[in-house]
């Protein structure tokens, strides 16, 4: 692995289970990803406005995602159908510390098992195959809903991060932080499957 492409250390797999897949975004993704958004998808974005929000806007935004030496955003899709995205972010080789985060999904995804076995997926990715120590979250203190997500997902809370981000805005942010450990992943790995199971 090179330390000057973190990037690298995510490999390019293609994760599934059951009818949920997830693969690397590609730039030909954009398109359907964009359809599938909500208007409400960035509300709580750093760096990009729900006001801002066009197809234009959202190709840029995209691309840059995609360019990023430190991130690897996976299309999920149920069936063949998109229903959203999640990255692989802040990628620490070294430390072997990795962020699950800028994810959102369509209007009849949320609340279903997508969320449960998209991250079931990526913290298992995280965990087995790339030897993570730690897995952390992160939100906008004030978006309930991905806080709400991010606990039931398993992550416990760490603290609020005051002022952290400036966002496009001008306005600084504090940010709400999550994380598994190594330690916490067999149990967290119950917990999502058994929720999975009962949600059948």
């Amino acid at each position: 692995m090179r330390s000057d492409a973190p990037r690298d250390w995510v490999g390019s797999p293609v994760l599934v289970r059951g009818a949920v897949t997830l693969r690397l975004v590609q730039p030909t993704d954009l398109h359907a990803l964009w359809s599938v958004t909500p208007p409400d998808t960035f509300r709580y974005y750093p760096s990009l406005r729900p006001e801002d929000a066009s197809w234009e806007a959202f190709e840029a935004f995209g691309s840059t995602l995609l360019s990023l030496s430190d991130n690897a955003a996976f299309l999920v899709l149920d069936g063949e159908r998109v229903v959203g995205c999640s990255s692989m972010m802040d990628l620490r080789p070294h430390d072997r510390g990795v962020e699950v985060g800028r994810t959102w999904y369509s209007e009849e995804a949320r609340g279903t098992h997508i969320n449960p076995t998209a991250k079931l997926l990526l913290f298992g990715h995280a965990f087995e195959t790339m030897d993570a120590v730690r897995v952390q979250l992160k939100t906008d203190a004030r978006n309930e809903r991905s806080r709400r997500a991010i606990l039931k997902a398993g992550a416990k809370f760490e603290g609020i991060l005051r002022r952290h981000l400036l966002t496009c805005d001008g306005i600084y942010r504090d940010t709400a932080m999550y994380s598994v450990i190594r330690e916490e992943w067999p149990a967290v790995r119950d917990a999502l499957t058994e929720r999975l199971r009962l949600a059948v």
